[in-house]
């Protein structure tokens, strides 16, 4: 369980969206925090990625394209 206080704008902004919307503040609430979290692991997942990156392992598009066998 959270419990969260938000100021009066952003608390009429909730409540006019969930009109708007036809769900509930709780919905929207929900859905808006665990789009948060997704992008927030997502750029954790890139940071990673990146830290890892090693530019001595790029091959051109053509090199991928044969090691792929999509060269015709």
């Amino acid at each position: 369980m959270l419990a969260i206080r938000l100021d009066k704008e952003l608390e009429d902004r909730l409540a006019k969206a969930a009109k708007l919307s036809g769900r509930t503040k709780t919905a929207l609430a929900r859905k808006a925090i665990e789009e948060y979290i997704d992008e927030l692991e997502d750029i954790a997942l890139l940071e990673a990625a990146l830290a890892d990156y090693d530019p001595s392992k790029n091959i051109s598009i053509e090199q991928m394209r044969r090691e792929l066998g999509l060269d015709a």
